[in-house]
């Protein structure tokens, strides 16, 4: 039987960082995303592991949903209050909504991690419109200490209303602008952020 410090300690969905490896390493921004959901899905290479102890082991890449609202264009983006979970990354501007897939959004019907992308977004912000969704690319920087153990999962939601309203005290300071505006102050931002926006919105 687990302990209630066992219990407490949140499990988040991990893969090996050898399996992303072999699947192609790339750092930054890559839009071909097929391969890599395909094998990083894969319930064989998929583990529920403690997140203090993830956190701090690069042998492991945490899977995490980055979703970007985007309506006529424009894209929302936030500042992040000083309340947040994440210590590293207060203050930053930032356009993702996302976090951790936790073994308590294990989906009976369904997946895991579609579940889970719904539970943060919901409890982020209220988006009142109805979207489409799309998954557009995945994020790898292992040039931060907070990049080398995590693996972001990029999806853009089209809406047709611009309505999202954060529901944290830590998501302050939002709004929606153009993708030239946001590149333009891109040095603002966290650099996941700084990333997408390079990687979708930047003209070669």
């Amino acid at each position: 039987m687990m302990s209630d410090t066992e219990q407490q300690v949140e499990h988040v969905m991990v893969v090996p960082t050898l399996l992303f490896h072999e699947v192609g390493y790339f750092q930054g921004f890559n839009s071909e995303v097929e391969p890599y959901l395909k094998t990083l899905f894969d319930p064989n290479y998929i583990s529920f592991r403690p997140r203090d102890t993830v956190e701090e082991d690069p042998s492991f890449k945490q899977l995490i949903p980055y979703c970007i609202f985007r309506h006529e264009g424009k894209i929302f983006y936030y500042t992040r209050g000083s309340k947040g979970g994440e210590q590293r990354l207060h203050s930053k501007r930032s356009i993702g909504i996302g976090g951790h897939i936790s073994l308590e959004d294990d989906a009976k019907v369904g997946s895991t991690y579609r579940e889970g992308m719904q539970r943060e977004i919901d409890e982020e912000v209220a988006m009142d419109t109805k979207y489409t969704e799309e998954c557009v690319g995945l994020i790898n920087d292992d040039e931060t200490e907070v990049g080398k153990v995590h693996l972001g999962i990029v999806h853009i939601f089209d809406l047709e209303l611009p309505k999202v309203l954060p529901r944290e005290e830590s998501i302050i300071m939002t709004g929606f602008d153009s993708p030239e505006k946001l590149l333009q102050e891109s040095d603002q931002f966290e650099t996941w952020s700084q990333i997408c926006l390079k990687g979708l919105f930047e003209l070669s």
